[in-house]
């Protein structure tokens, strides 16, 4: 078979990301290949002929021993020569197996099954041992990383944002916990829906029409099949495996693909130059631009999002391939391939997410600078809210208004919130009753730390952390 310089493929997964993500590459090859898509599929064809010796009776320990041998030496190169006289990629593998294999072993290969028989499942196997031993241990490093951020920066004070604008103090650990909890459940749920993939040995209808003239009962034969690859059968089969087992997986790893673009867009905009409140690592030998020596661009979560544009759209042809026409057709036969390049670009992005969390830092002094300056033109003017909610506490109905004219005052003698609400004795002495009836520690200077009014932004942020970190610990 002709090889290629990886810089004439066309794939950017195949070069640029090839090389620059090769750890991560070269587990994901191992799985969604075209290589390892003709392995599975040799591995499938091999569990069928182990499930007939084995209904017979005639399955010994040496045999499939030897069996399991055939699979794993099995050549695309050679499959695909046969593929150019055939026409037909299962055929071409079915020939090429049945040189490899004892005479009298090889009327067995491919006895009964039609070709989705094998591909359907084999593409089960292959999308649950990818999704299992290469995405699930990237995302649960990518989440144990948030956890550490969560924990670390559980009291860090921050303003807290909505619509673009200040809103009242959080902390920045609390922000993260925001994608510990959104990204855990969806790992979880990854988790679950890659166990319950199904395959399939029922025929070109699946109706179980050619097994039936094989043994007596054929499902006992199906079910035997997929015990070798570890699956169970699809509740029902046409030609085809239902499309949702496949379908929920993929969906789910979309969710997952949202959580961490938009944790890309946070993090990216907290790096604003007006803002700077985190920084990624950026190495000494680095260039940030190619004309301004200076710059330190947040390129790495910009990637993260740009991954997520060019795939997370696909999921639209998720939807497509459910459906096929009566028993089946043929319209999900090129797009079902493609399922590979979005598990790809999917763990790629998950990779480089990782990476930029694991050295992304917290500017503590920006962070408390903002705070500080928060509150559009009057400083200390996120403190708006406790004040009126306060007051209104004490028994007046207009509340609200009284603040808002408080923070007009403020913002036109051009002093902070703080000194403004002082000189509204009444409102200032109702507030501070309050604050003591609440039991908080220096109630009357309450107002002149916007970063302790915080709720329990601290507290839940410790919380999720500590929680999602055992439960990554335990897979």
């Amino acid at each position: 078979m002709e090889t290629r310089t990886i810089f004439l493929n066309i794939s950017p997964i195949d070069h640029r990301y090839s090389l620059s993500e090769s750890s991560v590459y070269e587990r994901l090859s191992s799985f969604i290949s075209e290589q390892a898509a003709i392995v599975s599929c040799a591995r499938a064809e091999i569990a069928l002929i182990k499930a007939h010796l084995a209904i017979r009776g005639q399955l010994t320990e040496a045999r499939e021993k030897e069996l399991d041998s055939v699979a794993d030496r099995i050549d695309p190169s050679a499959v695909y020569a046969e593929e150019e006289k055939t026409k037909h990629n299962i055929r071409a593998l079915v020939n090429v197996l049945k040189t490899m294999v004892s005479a009298d072993i090889a009327p067995l290969v491919h006895l009964g099954a039609t070709s989705v028989d094998i591909l359907d499942t084999a593409l089960s196997v292959r999308v649950r041992d990818c999704v299992q031993s290469v995405i699930l241990p990237e995302l649960r490093l990518l989440e144990t990383a948030l956890c550490t951020i969560a924990a670390r920066e559980a009291k860090t004070p921050q303003v807290g944002r909505t619509h673009g604008q200040h809103a009242v103090p959080i902390t920045f650990g609390f922000a993260i916990s925001e994608y510990v909890s959104r990204l855990g459940k969806s790992i979880l749920e990854i988790e679950a829906r890659s166990n319950q993939l199904a395959g399939k040995l029922a025929g070109a209808v699946g109706a179980y029409n050619a097994t039936s003239m094989i043994v007596r009962d054929p499902e006992e034969l199906e079910r035997k099949y997929l015990s070798y690859l570890g699956l169970v059968p699809s509740e029902h089969s046409t030609q085809l495996v239902e499309p949702e087992y496949l379908l929920r997986l993929l969906l789910e790893l979309n969710v997952a693909f949202g959580v961490i673009a938009n944790l890309a867009d946070d993090l990216r905009n907290l790096q604003r130059s007006e803002l700077g409140e985190v920084f990624e690592y950026f190495s000494s030998t680095q260039v940030g631009s190619s004309t301004m020596p200076q710059k330190r661009n947040p390129w790495n979560s910009e990637h993260v999002k740009s991954l997520w544009k060019a795939f997370a759209p696909r999921v639209m042809t998720f939807f497509m391939d459910q459906i096929s026409e009566h028993q089946r057709d043929l319209t999900n036969s090129a797009s079902q391939r493609f399922v590979a390049d979005y598990l790809a670009g999917f763990t790629l992005a998950v990779s480089r997410m990782k990476s930029v969390v694991s050295g992304v830092q917290a500017d503590r002094d920006g962070m408390a600078r903002n705070l500080s300056n928060a509150g559009g033109k009057v400083s200390g003017g996120v403190l708006a809210e406790p004040a009126y909610i306060l007051l209104a506490e004490s028994g007046i109905s207009d509340a609200h208004e009284v603040i808002r004219t408080i923070t007009l005052d403020a913002e036109n003698t051009n002093c902070t919130f703080f000194e403004a609400l002082s000189r509204n004795q009444d409102a200032y002495t109702r507030i501070t009753s309050q604050l003591e009836k609440l039991g908080i520690d220096d109630a009357p200077g309450f107002f002149a730390n916007p970063e302790r009014y915080r709720g329990l932004a601290a507290e839940k942020a410790a919380r999720l952390a500590a929680k999602w970190k055992t439960l990554m610990e335990e897979k």
